[in-house]
Protein backbone atom coordinates (compact mmCIF):
# COMPACT_ATOMS: atom_id res chain seq x y z
CA UNK A 1 0.00 0.00 0.00
CA UNK A 2 1.50 3.42 -0.86
CA UNK A 3 1.64 6.03 2.55
CA UNK A 4 1.51 9.81 1.62
CA UNK A 5 4.96 11.39 3.01
CA UNK A 6 3.09 13.87 5.52
CA UNK A 7 6.75 16.01 5.30
CA UNK A 8 5.44 18.64 2.71
CA UNK A 9 6.62 20.00 0.87
CA UNK A 10 4.35 22.67 0.58
CA UNK A 11 5.88 25.44 -1.58
CA UNK A 12 5.18 28.64 -2.53
CA UNK A 13 2.78 28.62 -5.63
CA UNK A 14 5.17 26.24 -7.03
CA UNK A 15 6.57 28.98 -8.82
CA UNK A 16 9.40 28.45 -11.06
CA UNK A 17 13.06 29.64 -11.38
CA UNK A 18 15.30 30.24 -14.37
CA UNK A 19 18.91 31.62 -13.86
CA UNK A 20 17.82 34.37 -16.70
CA UNK A 21 16.00 35.78 -14.44
CA UNK A 22 19.24 37.18 -12.77
CA UNK A 23 19.58 39.44 -15.81
CA UNK A 24 18.60 43.24 -15.11
CA UNK A 25 17.04 42.12 -11.34
CA UNK A 26 17.88 44.14 -8.12
CA UNK A 27 21.33 42.87 -6.15
CA UNK A 28 20.00 42.10 -2.65
CA UNK A 29 23.82 42.16 -2.00
CA UNK A 30 25.14 45.74 -3.37
CA UNK A 31 28.43 46.30 -4.73
CA UNK A 32 31.32 47.51 -2.30
CA UNK A 33 31.65 44.18 -0.02
CA UNK A 34 34.75 43.13 1.15
CA UNK A 35 35.14 39.84 0.11
CA UNK A 36 38.61 38.27 -1.04
CA UNK A 37 39.46 38.18 -4.70
CA UNK A 38 38.15 35.18 -6.21
CA UNK A 39 36.13 34.45 -3.07
CA UNK A 40 32.65 32.38 -4.40
CA UNK A 41 30.75 33.17 -1.00
CA UNK A 42 29.46 36.45 -2.29
CA UNK A 43 27.94 34.47 -5.50
CA UNK A 44 25.85 32.25 -3.22
CA UNK A 45 24.37 34.69 -1.25
CA UNK A 46 23.45 36.90 -4.05
CA UNK A 47 21.93 33.42 -5.88
CA UNK A 48 20.04 32.60 -2.35
CA UNK A 49 18.34 36.08 -2.27
CA UNK A 50 17.62 36.20 -6.44
CA UNK A 51 15.97 32.79 -5.65
CA UNK A 52 13.97 34.34 -3.19
CA UNK A 53 12.72 37.77 -4.29
CA UNK A 54 13.25 37.45 -8.10
CA UNK A 55 12.00 33.61 -8.76
CA UNK A 56 9.84 33.32 -5.99
CA UNK A 57 8.25 36.44 -5.39
CA UNK A 58 8.50 36.29 -1.77
CA UNK A 59 10.98 38.87 0.91
CA UNK A 60 13.85 37.77 2.49
CA UNK A 61 14.90 38.56 5.99
CA UNK A 62 18.51 37.51 6.30
CA UNK A 63 20.09 36.22 9.87
CA UNK A 64 23.62 36.44 9.70
CA UNK A 65 26.47 34.29 11.81
CA UNK A 66 29.99 35.72 12.61
CA UNK A 67 32.39 34.59 10.07
CA UNK A 68 33.91 35.82 6.83
CA UNK A 69 30.40 36.82 4.90
CA UNK A 70 29.22 39.01 7.44
CA UNK A 71 32.59 40.60 8.03
CA UNK A 72 32.80 41.74 4.58
CA UNK A 73 29.75 42.91 3.99
CA UNK A 74 28.84 44.65 6.93
CA UNK A 75 32.69 46.65 7.84
CA UNK A 76 31.84 50.03 9.83
CA UNK A 77 30.33 51.98 8.47
CA UNK A 78 29.59 49.93 5.76
CA UNK A 79 27.13 47.87 4.65
CA UNK A 80 25.99 45.93 1.03
CA UNK A 81 23.01 44.81 2.20
CA UNK A 82 19.93 45.65 0.44
CA UNK A 83 17.43 43.51 2.19
CA UNK A 84 16.25 43.43 6.06
CA UNK A 85 19.73 41.41 7.85
CA UNK A 86 20.26 40.37 11.17
CA UNK A 87 23.49 40.08 12.78
CA UNK A 88 23.61 37.00 14.67
CA UNK A 89 26.41 36.07 17.36
CA UNK A 90 28.51 32.78 16.34
CA UNK A 91 26.55 30.05 17.87
CA UNK A 92 22.64 31.18 17.01
CA UNK A 93 21.95 32.41 13.35
CA UNK A 94 19.60 29.56 13.43
CA UNK A 95 18.35 30.92 16.84
CA UNK A 96 18.20 34.61 15.54
CA UNK A 97 16.14 33.51 12.39
CA UNK A 98 13.34 31.34 14.39
CA UNK A 99 12.66 33.99 16.50
CA UNK A 100 12.02 36.22 13.59
CA UNK A 101 10.27 33.88 11.41
CA UNK A 102 7.81 33.58 14.88
CA UNK A 103 7.82 37.55 15.23
CA UNK A 104 6.70 37.56 11.66
CA UNK A 105 3.72 35.07 12.14
CA UNK A 106 2.98 37.27 15.60
CA UNK A 107 2.76 40.22 13.72
CA UNK A 108 0.66 38.87 11.31
CA UNK A 109 -1.66 37.32 13.29
CA UNK A 110 -2.80 41.37 14.76
CA UNK A 111 -2.61 42.48 11.85
CA UNK A 112 0.67 44.43 11.75
CA UNK A 113 1.74 43.18 8.91
CA UNK A 114 -0.86 42.25 5.54
CA UNK A 115 -1.13 38.30 6.31
CA UNK A 116 -1.00 37.56 2.32
CA UNK A 117 2.67 39.22 2.51
CA UNK A 118 5.29 36.46 1.39
CA UNK A 119 7.77 36.91 3.84
CA UNK A 120 10.96 34.48 4.04
CA UNK A 121 13.68 33.80 7.05
CA UNK A 122 17.00 32.92 5.39
CA UNK A 123 19.83 31.99 7.91
CA UNK A 124 23.63 32.05 6.60
CA UNK A 125 26.62 30.59 8.21
CA UNK A 126 30.08 29.21 7.26
CA UNK A 127 31.25 25.86 8.58
CA UNK A 128 32.30 26.93 11.74
CA UNK A 129 29.40 28.76 12.78
CA UNK A 130 26.97 25.67 11.64
CA UNK A 131 28.97 22.63 12.14
CA UNK A 132 30.52 23.31 15.07
CA UNK A 133 29.39 26.65 17.03
CA UNK A 134 25.84 26.86 16.02
CA UNK A 135 24.77 23.31 15.56
CA UNK A 136 22.53 22.96 19.00
CA UNK A 137 20.83 25.99 17.49
CA UNK A 138 20.35 24.74 14.02
CA UNK A 139 19.23 21.50 15.50
CA UNK A 140 17.02 22.51 17.12
CA UNK A 141 15.35 25.33 14.97
CA UNK A 142 14.85 22.58 12.16
CA UNK A 143 13.20 20.24 14.92
CA UNK A 144 10.34 23.12 15.68
CA UNK A 145 9.72 23.10 12.46
CA UNK A 146 10.12 27.25 11.92
CA UNK A 147 9.90 28.30 7.93
CA UNK A 148 12.99 29.15 7.71
CA UNK A 149 15.95 28.57 5.14
CA UNK A 150 19.42 27.73 6.19
CA UNK A 151 22.27 27.97 4.10
CA UNK A 152 25.53 26.97 5.04
CA UNK A 153 28.98 28.44 2.59
CA UNK A 154 31.19 26.12 3.42
CA UNK A 155 34.87 26.76 2.88
CA UNK A 156 36.18 23.68 5.50
CA UNK A 157 37.75 25.96 7.91
CA UNK A 158 37.50 29.09 10.30
CA UNK A 159 38.68 31.16 7.77
CA UNK A 160 37.79 34.86 9.27
CA UNK A 161 40.11 34.33 12.36
CA UNK A 162 42.89 32.69 10.62
CA UNK A 163 42.44 29.26 8.84
CA UNK A 164 41.64 27.25 12.03
CA UNK A 165 40.71 23.34 11.39
CA UNK A 166 36.68 22.97 11.50
CA UNK A 167 34.98 19.63 11.91
CA UNK A 168 34.25 20.39 8.24
CA UNK A 169 38.29 20.05 7.45
CA UNK A 170 38.71 17.34 5.50
CA UNK A 171 41.42 14.15 6.70
CA UNK A 172 44.95 15.09 6.37
CA UNK A 173 44.27 19.01 5.38
CA UNK A 174 46.71 21.55 7.10
CA UNK A 175 45.36 24.15 8.84
CA UNK A 176 46.97 27.02 12.09
CA UNK A 177 45.27 24.16 14.60
CA UNK A 178 46.17 21.54 12.50
CA UNK A 179 49.97 21.63 11.79
CA UNK A 180 52.42 18.76 9.84
CA UNK A 181 55.33 18.13 12.07
CA UNK A 182 56.58 15.55 14.10
CA UNK A 183 53.22 15.46 16.67
CA UNK A 184 50.48 15.86 13.69
CA UNK A 185 50.58 15.27 10.09
CA UNK A 186 47.30 17.67 9.08
CA UNK A 187 43.91 16.97 10.60
CA UNK A 188 43.55 13.58 12.15
CA UNK A 189 39.89 12.75 11.40
CA UNK A 190 37.13 12.48 9.01
CA UNK A 191 34.51 14.98 7.98
CA UNK A 192 31.55 15.68 9.81
CA UNK A 193 28.59 14.95 7.42
CA UNK A 194 26.58 17.71 8.28
CA UNK A 195 24.58 17.06 5.20
CA UNK A 196 23.54 13.90 6.65
CA UNK A 197 22.51 15.01 10.10
CA UNK A 198 19.94 17.12 8.75
CA UNK A 199 18.64 14.79 6.77
CA UNK A 200 17.99 12.62 10.08
CA UNK A 201 15.58 15.78 10.87
CA UNK A 202 13.65 14.19 8.42
CA UNK A 203 13.22 17.82 6.89
CA UNK A 204 11.33 18.47 3.99
CA UNK A 205 14.09 19.32 1.44
CA UNK A 206 18.03 18.95 2.06
CA UNK A 207 20.67 19.46 -0.50
CA UNK A 208 24.67 19.57 -0.92
CA UNK A 209 25.61 21.87 -3.88
CA UNK A 210 28.59 23.48 -5.24
CA UNK A 211 29.87 26.96 -6.08
CA UNK A 212 31.08 25.58 -9.45
CA UNK A 213 27.82 24.24 -10.57
CA UNK A 214 25.96 27.47 -10.49
CA UNK A 215 22.75 26.18 -12.39
CA UNK A 216 22.27 23.21 -9.83
CA UNK A 217 23.19 25.38 -6.64
CA UNK A 218 20.71 27.90 -7.91
CA UNK A 219 17.71 24.96 -8.35
CA UNK A 220 18.38 23.60 -5.00
CA UNK A 221 18.09 27.24 -3.18
CA UNK A 222 15.10 28.08 -4.93
CA UNK A 223 13.70 24.38 -3.87
CA UNK A 224 15.15 24.94 -0.11
CA UNK A 225 13.34 28.44 0.03
CA UNK A 226 10.12 27.57 -1.54
CA UNK A 227 9.46 24.87 1.16
CA UNK A 228 6.77 25.83 3.95
CA UNK A 229 9.20 24.96 6.89
CA UNK A 230 12.66 24.04 7.52
CA UNK A 231 15.07 23.44 4.71
CA UNK A 232 18.91 23.23 5.08
CA UNK A 233 21.14 23.75 1.98
CA UNK A 234 25.18 22.62 2.15
CA UNK A 235 27.11 25.29 -0.28
CA UNK A 236 31.09 24.31 -0.52
CA UNK A 237 32.67 27.68 -1.42
CA UNK A 238 36.19 27.12 -1.63
CA UNK A 239 38.63 29.50 -0.29
CA UNK A 240 41.66 30.98 -1.75
CA UNK A 241 43.44 31.57 1.39
CA UNK A 242 42.53 28.84 3.47
CA UNK A 243 43.01 26.27 0.35
CA UNK A 244 46.28 27.76 -1.27
CA UNK A 245 45.24 28.74 -4.73
CA UNK A 246 45.14 31.68 -7.02
CA UNK A 247 42.04 33.36 -7.34
CA UNK A 248 41.66 31.90 -10.72
CA UNK A 249 41.36 28.42 -9.45
CA UNK A 250 39.07 28.37 -6.98
CA UNK A 251 36.12 26.69 -9.28
CA UNK A 252 38.53 24.27 -10.63
CA UNK A 253 38.97 22.97 -6.97
CA UNK A 254 35.31 23.04 -6.76
CA UNK A 255 34.86 21.07 -9.60
CA UNK A 256 37.82 18.78 -8.70
CA UNK A 257 35.83 17.77 -5.23
CA UNK A 258 33.06 16.70 -7.03
CA UNK A 259 34.89 14.72 -9.80
CA UNK A 260 36.43 12.84 -7.02
CA UNK A 261 33.79 12.17 -5.28
CA UNK A 262 34.94 13.98 -2.01
CA UNK A 263 31.72 16.29 -2.35
CA UNK A 264 28.52 14.74 -3.66
CA UNK A 265 25.74 16.32 -5.21
CA UNK A 266 22.60 15.29 -4.65
CA UNK A 267 19.51 16.18 -2.55
CA UNK A 268 16.66 14.70 -0.05
CA UNK A 269 13.51 15.66 -1.21
CA UNK A 270 9.92 14.33 0.58
CA UNK A 271 11.97 11.43 1.73
CA UNK A 272 13.73 10.64 -1.13
CA UNK A 273 17.68 10.73 -1.68
CA UNK A 274 18.36 11.75 -5.55
CA UNK A 275 22.36 12.24 -6.65
CA UNK A 276 21.97 15.44 -9.18
CA UNK A 277 25.32 14.93 -10.58
CA UNK A 278 27.11 11.45 -11.32
CA UNK A 279 30.91 11.89 -12.76
CA UNK A 280 30.60 10.14 -15.70
CA UNK A 281 34.73 9.05 -15.08
CA UNK A 282 35.40 9.83 -11.66
CA UNK A 283 38.93 11.61 -11.01
CA UNK A 284 41.47 10.11 -8.74
CA UNK A 285 41.98 11.70 -5.27
CA UNK A 286 45.49 13.08 -6.06
CA UNK A 287 43.97 15.23 -8.92
CA UNK A 288 41.84 16.98 -5.72
CA UNK A 289 45.16 16.82 -3.66
CA UNK A 290 47.42 18.30 -5.87
CA UNK A 291 45.30 21.26 -6.58
CA UNK A 292 45.59 22.94 -2.81
CA UNK A 293 48.40 24.01 -0.96
CA UNK A 294 46.80 22.64 2.19
CA UNK A 295 47.53 19.07 0.88
CA UNK A 296 50.84 19.10 -0.44
CA UNK A 297 52.51 17.13 2.45
CA UNK A 298 50.28 14.51 1.17
CA UNK A 299 52.28 14.20 -2.16
CA UNK A 300 55.02 13.02 0.06
CA UNK A 301 55.63 8.93 0.23
CA UNK A 302 55.67 9.16 3.82
CA UNK A 303 51.73 10.05 4.08
CA UNK A 304 50.33 7.34 1.65
CA UNK A 305 48.58 6.10 4.69
CA UNK A 306 46.57 9.07 5.00
CA UNK A 307 46.17 9.51 1.13
CA UNK A 308 44.53 5.72 1.10
CA UNK A 309 42.26 6.10 4.01
CA UNK A 310 41.14 9.53 2.56
CA UNK A 311 40.61 7.21 -0.69
CA UNK A 312 38.67 4.22 1.31
CA UNK A 313 36.45 6.55 3.12
CA UNK A 314 35.10 8.37 -0.23
CA UNK A 315 34.52 5.48 -1.81
CA UNK A 316 32.85 4.04 1.60
CA UNK A 317 30.60 7.38 1.51
CA UNK A 318 29.78 7.15 -2.16
CA UNK A 319 28.21 3.89 -1.84
CA UNK A 320 26.46 4.56 0.57
CA UNK A 321 24.66 7.30 -1.26
CA UNK A 322 24.01 5.53 -4.22
CA UNK A 323 22.41 2.73 -1.70
CA UNK A 324 20.44 5.44 -0.54
CA UNK A 325 19.15 6.80 -3.22
CA UNK A 326 17.91 3.40 -4.98
CA UNK A 327 16.78 2.30 -1.25
CA UNK A 328 14.46 5.54 -1.32
CA UNK A 329 13.02 5.20 -4.76
CA UNK A 330 9.99 3.47 -5.16
CA UNK A 331 10.50 -0.23 -6.38
CA UNK A 332 9.50 -0.91 -10.31
CA UNK A 333 5.65 -2.61 -10.59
Amino acid sequence: METKDIRGPVTRDGKKFTPQKLLGTRHSLGAGHAACAGCPGPSVIQAALHAARDGLGCEPVVAFATGCMEVVTTLYPSNAWRVPYMHSAFPNSAATASGIEAAIKARKARGEIPADKDIKVVAFGGDGGTYDIGLQALSGAMERGHDITYICYNNEAYMNTGVQRSSATPLGAFTNTAQVGEARVGKSEFVKDLTRIMIAHDLPYVAQASVHRFPDMLSKLQKAIAVRGPSFVNVLSTCPVGWGMTTDEVLTAAELAVECNVWPLYEFENGKYRITYRPANPRPLMDYIKSQTRFRHLLKPEYADIVRRFEEYIALRWQELNDLEKLSQPAAA
